[in-house]
């Protein structure tokens, strides 16, 4: 298969499951709410190191959030609910709450799974906290040194998936990296999905275990183009860089739908070679996400 000339290799990207918290972060202005959407979400690449991964979803004008104000919805993952709670807990209140005129809403308020993290982060307010019907949700408001801060007494969370990925494959590294910017900037209008890593693009693909004990993950050499001329890098002469997208989301149709709309982004971009994705025969997840296939 080819789109305007680049091949897609006949692969699948493989998977796992995870949990996910969706949150919607809403301030003053769109400015603050994405200063505060970033805070919360730093640090959050891969579980390889990372205490959660996270990132931004999307950006909701005033019709979209129930306090009328702008909005952005994050996306925090851990591999079960129990460090899940603890990283709702930590994150938003240590870097929303801190962060001037924000209020936090649940994403998911249809979910089986509710965590009660407004009504532990109340306990800030040392007594003076208040539990109160606000745009007809129940929420926590906690004095602050600006006013209020307003936080909705619960957060939920589904089952969802990480991992999902494809390879852009260039000529060069400027063709290739273009590449990936473009499917990011497609990949971001997609509601229900992450793309976890800085920028949305990851420079250091990796494999699972290592030559060392004590490391889990390690980097890919079969892709590392200089190590082609010690025989160890597998990519053709024609390819000199590689750039991963990650995509996480809360369901396998929305990840479907970013890789397709992410892969044919990046194949519009001169340079670009081929496409292709990270599996590990299966060994790592059950999701497999076959790239012709959802492409079509």
């Amino acid at each position: 298969m080819e789109i305007n000339g680049v091949e897609v290799e006949d692969t699948f990207a493989e998977g796992f499951p995870i949990k996910v918290a969706r949150v919607l972060i809403t301030a003053v202005t769109e400015r603050w709410a994405l200063v505060a959407a970033r805070e919360a979400t730093g640090f959050g690449t891969s579980v390889i190191g990372c205490p959660a991964e996270a990132g931004i979803e999307c950006v909701v004008g005033r019709d979209e959030t129930p306090d009328g104000r702008p909005g952005v919805y994050i996306q925090i993952c851990n591999m079960n609910y129990k460090n899940l709670e603890n990283s709702l807990l930590y994150r938003i209140g240590q870097c929303v709450l801190t962060a001037p005129t924000t209020a936090v809403f649940n994403g998911l308020p249809e979910a089986e799974k509710q965590f009660d993290t407004g009504k532990k982060l109340k306990f800030f307010g040392d007594g003076f906290q208040q539990e109160r019907m606000y745009c007809d949700r129940g929420v926590c408001v906690i004095p602050v040194m600006s006013g209020d801060f307003v936080v909705e007494e619960h957060i939920g969370a589904v089952d969802g998936i990480a991992g999902g990925n494809f390879y852009i494959m260039g000529q060069n590294q400027a063709s290739a990296l273009m590449a990936a910017e473009a499917a990011v900037g497609a990949i971001d209008r997609i509601r229900g999905v992450i793309t976890p890593f800085p920028g949305g693009v990851v420079a250091s693909g990796s494999k699972v275990g290592s030559r060392y004990k004590f490391l889990m993950a390690s980097t890919n050499e079969r892709f590392c183009p200089t190590l082609r001329g010690e025989g160890i890098c597998t990519l053709p002469e024609d390819i000199n860089a590689s750039y991963e997208v990650v995509i996480n989301g809360m369901d396998r149709e929305a990840i479907e739908e970013a890789i397709r709309v992410g892969i044919k982004a990046a194949c519009t971009v001169p340079g670009v070679v081929k496409i292709s994705a990270g599996n590990f025969e299966g060994k790592l997840g059950p999701h497999h996400f076959h790239l012709r296939e959802i492409l079509g």
